[in-house]
């Protein structure tokens, strides 16, 4: 008896997966959040290579300003123009950042700090005021702060892919002069390469980048999304295009799992979840990278130190 329970148990299950991936909702979001944390994984390794991890934290929170300032003045809810918006205070930022440490004694860390608190700030205001204001309009807004992924539409999805897949070509175009200018600035400047184009095209690659995301995600956790990928990738190689096509696939399989997840269970958020599968890969591959996995390092001493002995052995 309890095997036919268990058999009807198990056709259930399967039915529930073959009705969700069939789900237009399910395809359409996966496919967004999907293609999102590809190309949030590649041009996350960018900022992580550079040792500016909390860039795409300033950046992303630095949007929301842009966001709320885009909505007063149109007095509507117009993805394309506030997500400009967010784009050019995402510009700002990054320009506020470098004048910092270029005209000033503030260290990197210290500038981004200072305008990651200041422009949310900014924006949290607009954002409060803006809910205070008598027009049905503003409903929703709140989304971009902790995200929405569930309400993508196909349109949105096209957008996203359309603008990263603009910036894996420009990102191939200058692969080399970006890497170089990653690892050795000097050298770059040295052959004649602009340090200052390629440093703006690389802030403009992560502010695009996390342009696309803050609708699904929001400005909270998309850098998260940004970077943890690139962070798990970077456990499993030394190749700079090894490191970034990892990282693409990490974020490719967090914004499926992430949105399969959610799917399958009750009042779960798709951006938080996303950004807890992407962890666990940092998580993984802290672990079980096959060289820089603590559990490789441990196998490794265990069999270096066994060695030790049986040389220290024979030798008396």
């Amino acid at each position: 008896m309890w095997i036919i329970t268990w058999e009807k148990k198990v056709l259930k299950m399967w039915e529930s997966l073959y009705n969700l991936f069939n789900d237009y909702t399910f395809q359409t979001v996966a496919l967004g959040t999907g293609f999102l944390g590809l190309f949030s994984g590649v041009i996350g390794t960018l900022a992580t290579l550079k040792q500016e991890s909390l860039l795409g934290d300033v950046l992303s929170h630095s949007a929301l300003p842009g966001i709320g300032l885009a909505f007063l003045v149109l007095r509507e809810k117009n993805l394309i123009i506030m997500l400009v918006g967010a784009a050019i205070a995402g510009g700002i930022a990054t320009a506020l950042i470098n004048w910092m440490k270029e005209k000033s004694i503030i260290k990197g860390d210290g500038a981004m700090s200072v305008t990651l608190s200041s422009f949310f700030g900014l924006g949290l205001v607009i954002m409060t005021y803006i809910q205070r204001q008598p027009n049905g309009n503003q409903a929703g807004l709140e989304n971009f702060i902790y995200g929405q992924a569930s309400s993508m539409l196909l349109k949105d999805v096209y957008l996203s892919v359309g603008l990263g897949t603009l910036l894996l070509v420009l990102l191939v175009i200058f692969w080399k002069e970006i890497k170089l200018y990653i690892f050795d600035p000097t050298f770059a400047y040295t052959l004649g390469f602009s340090g200052t184009f390629l440093n703006a095209l690389v802030s403009l690659m992560i502010v695009v980048t996390i342009v696309i995301g803050l609708e699904s995600v929001g400005v909270v956790l998309m850098s998260t999304l940004l970077i943890a990928p690139a962070i798990a990738a970077r456990q499993w190689s030394n190749r700079m295009h090894i490191v970034a096509v990892v990282a693409g696939v990490f974020g490719f399989l967090s914004g499926i799992g992430g949105t399969f997840i959610s799917s399958i269970g009750k009042q779960i958020p798709t951006g938080p979840t996303i950004v807890l599968v992407a962890s666990l890969f940092v998580l993984i591959s802290i672990l079980f990278a096959p060289k820089r996995g603590l559990i490789a390092m441990q196998v490794r001493n265990r069999k270096a130190r066994k060695r030790l002995i049986e040389r220290a052995k024979q030798t008396t």
